[in-house]
């Protein structure tokens, strides 16, 4: 090739490199333009209702790329200590508002809308290489659990397993997580004995259940089904028999009593901003696909639209 070929093809391709940036550019920008929509949108509370609202804050800023979603993880109760006091706009929870929560929302002149985004089945796990545990009662797993208990080994469940210490593992206090299971189990909310590995953050109970052979521990499904590789799932005996969580018996209650709703609270003068009321809709549009992607239960299309209606 000719040293004038040369400079003509070097020229062709730098044209064509700065089309391909334009056009790129043009692309978000038109993007952008079409949304319409800047700001923020931010969210704490339970890392169980995470992994959802995570995956709907991706999605929902692929499409708003100037609006800036954050996302935290403070427990259902930290969240709402958050939320009351207007650090932020939507508080992902576990459980319900408790009274005297929804009392210091109030105080501070912050009006809660609850919304139900789906369904739970609080998952009671151990390590994989435990081989003799595939199903405990409520009654075995509040002897381990309460106040005051006397478990310490698996033998102290069941005479002929064996007398290795069971470590245990399970949600901080400021988790909705902790208030639900202790309120089923236990019989009592906070109800608990003191001596486990508490987080806020389900990822490090994944993390501690996976290091010791005999540990045991419990968070949301999600992250369990994010782990089945590195975690056992333990069924649970309510009284009907062992059943294991799952999407139909979550959806049908057969898996009782740790099957349970999930909540996003929403202030309601925060939906007088676009971005927060854009990214509420959207969330109720895209949760029943989301929703099963990590791991819970979706509810029924008219549900979802009648949280639409109530948002209107």
């Amino acid at each position: 090739m000719t040293s004038l070929a040369k400079w003509i093809s070097g020229l062709a391709l730098l044209a064509l490199l700065a089309f391909s940036l334009s056009a790129c550019g043009g692309e978000q920008g038109r993007i952008e333009q079409e949304s319409g929509l800047t700001g923020a949108v931010r969210i704490d509370g339970s890392s169980t209702v995470f992994p959802i609202t995570e995956a709907v804050a991706e999605e929902f800023q692929k499409e708003h790329r100037t609006v800036r979603v954050t996302v935290g993880i403070s427990g259902s109760g930290g969240g709402f200590k958050k939320f009351c006091a207007g650090e932020t706009d939507i508080s992902d929870a576990s459980r319900q508002i408790k009274e005297v929560e929804l009392e210091m929302c109030q105080a501070n002149g912050i009006d809660p809308i609850e919304i139900v985004v789906g369904y739970d089945g609080l998952s009671v796990v151990v390590n994989p290489e435990n081989d003799f545990v595939d199903c405990l009662s409520v009654d075995e797993l509040k002897r381990v659990w309460e106040p005051g208990s006397t478990v310490t080994t698996w033998r102290d469940v069941r005479p002929d397993w064996p007398a290795e210490e069971i470590v245990l593992y399970g949600p901080g206090t400021d988790s909705g997580t902790f208030d639900y299971f202790t309120e089923a189990i236990v019989g009592e909310e906070d109800a608990s004995r003191p001596d486990f590995m508490a987080s806020e953050d389900d990822n490090v109970l994944v993390q501690g259940v996976t290091g010791d052979r005999y540990s045991l521990g419990y968070f949301g499904y999600a992250y369990y089904a994010e782990n089945t590789d590195k975690l056992k799932l333990v069924a649970v005996n309510g009284g009907a028999g062992c059943v294991a969580p799952n999407a139909e018996t979550v959806q049908s209650g057969e898996y009782t009593p740790l099957s349970r709703p999930l909540f996003i609270y929403v202030k309601q003068d925060a939906l007088a901003r676009p971005a927060v009321n854009a990214f509420v809709r959207y969330y109720l549009t895209h949760a029943s696909e989301l929703v099963p992607q990590v791991g819970y239960v979706a509810l029924s299309a008219d549900r979802y639209q009648t949280s639409l209606s109530q948002i209107d």
